[in-house]
């Protein structure tokens, strides 16, 4: 049986991709803002966000308790050693715990909103800072913030939902491959963990290589003034608040392109950015299915194109516009033919009979 020091494999984690890709390019840019997960019970949120951690070569993954104090999450300073010591002793919060790994909250929309603040600040500046009396100290938090929750117990407000860089709308799949496949592997890992995590090893470890090989291409690639204007562009048409989505979308977009080696950012970047960044932050009525609106991406992603072309873009379009003047111009009057004059014999020459033209050499 398996116990709690063996964790199911990343890569066997199945009918979770778009959760995995979230988390994935969270670890490539940390700067990201963190991932909330949303979903029922039972969908392997949990599993897939522990077995994510011991994919970053066993990362730190500090779990932030629902009833956790304020000194607990960010830190502490005592001020009574100053009367024995002549300093003030730091002790550091659950957030610095946190610094190169992943941070865990569990039913993050129960979280008062004061400490989900806090935890947001940190996650998108990688510094806690603990204040008092006029000392401060600052500690490195660096981590990869995820939070799942299930909306049936309540909603995190939109202004702390908001500052979620990346939302994933999790549901068990209704595929009965899928499901069956699930219960497969579970069963399987739970007979025989160390063999199962075992059969997993080399694409668990291929997958943290090419995470470390994304953080490393990321500092080389930048976004053209066309990605930025398409990514504006994005955010405009779905009327969505401030300019966070749009960082997001650009930080998540750039990413991704590290993640595919890819030496630009191309318009598939950010779309896959959009669909991670925005479904949160789009203003919807409480009827509206969870998700985006792929016909209404797909609507905007097509005026951002066409409003803002790159260059290769500009002149294929140009010369469409350029080829139906052409078509349009008058033909040149064909030139008047010679009647008909019959030859000494009598007979008609072949360059003007009905005889069609042959190119010699060349039969019909």
């Amino acid at each position: 049986m398996a116990d709690s020091r063996t964790l199911f494999p990343f890569s066997a984690v199945v009918g979770q991709e778009r959760l995995q890709l979230a988390l994935i390019l969270s670890a490539i840019q940390p700067r990201i803002g963190g991932v909330v997960i949303r979903g029922e019970k039972g969908t392997a949120k949990t599993t897939t966000v522990r077995a994510f951690a011991r994919l970053l070569f066993d990362a730190p993954l500090i779990n932030l308790p629902i009833g956790a104090t304020d000194d607990r999450v960010v830190g502490s300073i005592n001020m009574e050693t100053v009367l024995t010591t002549g300093k003030a002793e730091y002790q550091p919060g659950l957030l610095a715990e946190a610094d190169g790994g992943v941070l865990y909250v569990d039913e993050v929309n129960l979280l008062p909103d004061h400490l989900v603040d806090a935890l947001l600040d940190a996650a998108a500046t990688g510094v806690v800072t603990v204040e008092r009396d006029s000392v401060s100290f600052s500690s490195s938090a660096n981590f990869v913030l995820v939070g799942t929750m299930n909306p049936e117990e309540g909603e995190l407000r939109p202004q702390l939902l908001d500052r979620f860089g990346l939302a994933v709308d999790v549901t068990a799949s209704r595929d009965v491959e899928v499901r069956a496949e699930v219960m497969r592997r579970r069963l399987a890992f739970e007979a025989q963990p160390e063999e199962f995590v075992a059969q997993w090893a080399a694409q668990d470890a291929a997958l943290a290589d090419q995470i470390i090989a994304a953080q490393s291409r990321l500092g080389s690639l930048q976004l053209s003034d066309v990605n930025l204007a398409r990514i504006a562009h994005l955010c405009a048409s779905f009327d969505v608040d401030g300019m966070r989505a749009d960082l997001v979308i650009a930080r998540t977009a750039l990413a991704h392109a590290a993640w595919r080696g890819a030496s630009k950012v191309e318009d598939e970047d950010i779309r896959i950015a959009a669909e991670l960044a925005l479904p949160h932050r789009k203003r919807r009525n409480p009827f509206d299915e969870p998700g985006l609106d792929q016909q209404q991406l797909d609507d905007a992603m097509d005026e951002a194109q066409q409003q803002h072309p790159d260059e290769s873009e500009a002149k294929q379009q140009e010369e469409q516009e350029q080829e139906p003047e052409q078509q349009q111009q008058p033909e040149s009057p064909e030139p008047e033919q010679p009647t008909d004059t019959p030859t000494q014999d009598g007979k008609e020459d072949s360059a003007t009979s009905g005889a069609p033209f042959r190119t010699p050499g060349v039969s019909s």
